[in-house]
């Protein structure tokens, strides 16, 4: 099954010895993704409450209200792939891939695994490694485990922080700084999240136990053609 990229949302280099959060965000973009499933908004890389785990976080569609939250869904013709560059060149050496099954609700997640094929194009490697069932907005918490992973998936409040009001302003030269403290342009609105709690030794990039190197890790969501 070919997949075509649709949009490389966020690049990060996570320092993954330590605990700090490394994250970065993509809200609002173009007019032809705005709103879409392909949409991402953020990417989360931390240290677990387990030491010896990775977590790693997808946010997608976002600029949900409460009344429409009920209603989104995941698309079962999107990917959301997280890539792990564990040797510095720039390429990804591992993939997770996030693919929602609409027939049981359930968010499947294939690897930790090489990929057979890198860049813009990828196909489902392997398979099903741990899935969930989707957790409903307002629903019970629902995750799911299997190879050593834990996963979740379902709409949750959007948590970056960013006036973005304020910050048209700046660019449109009639405010020079800030406010502290500022207004939250996203307070109040939801995203379709994925969790994806991952040991370090399944990430390729250990030196007697712990890790000695950075690792990349860019998400991208990828719609079947």
């Amino acid at each position: 099954m070919k997949r075509k990229k649709i949009l490389i949302a966020a690049i990060v280099a996570a320092a993954i010895t330590t605990g700090g959060i490394i994250y970065a965000a993509d809200h609002i973009d173009t007019p032809a993704v705005t709103g879409q499933s392909t949409d991402i908004t953020d990417l989360y890389v931390f240290q677990g409450q387990n030491t010896a785990n990775m977590v790693f976080v997808a946010n997608t569609q976002g600029l949900l209200a409460p009344g429409s939250t009920g209603a989104a869904k995941f698309d079962e013709n999107t990917v959301i792939e997280f890539n792990i560059d564990n040797n510095g060149d720039a390429v990804e050496d591992l993939v997770i891939q996030c693919k929602y099954d609409a027939a049981s609700n359930k968010m499947q997640v294939y690897g930790p695994v090489k990929p057979s094929e890198t860049g813009t194009r990828s196909k489902l490697e392997g398979t099903v490694t741990a899935e969930t069932t989707v957790t409903p907005y307002g629903g019970t918490l629902a995750t799911g485990t299997g190879g050593g992973l834990q996963v979740f998936a379902g709409p949750r409040d959007d948590p970056f922080f960013f006036d973005l009001n304020q910050f048209k302003k700046i660019l449109a030269g009639t405010a020079g700084n800030f406010n502290n403290p500022g207004t939250d342009a996203f307070a109040g609105t939801n995203v379709m999240s994925v969790v994806v709690e991952v040991p370090k030794s399944l990430l390729g990039a250990q030196t007697s136990g712990t890790f000695a190197n950075k690792v990349n890790v860019w998400l991208e969501a990828k719609k079947k053609i």
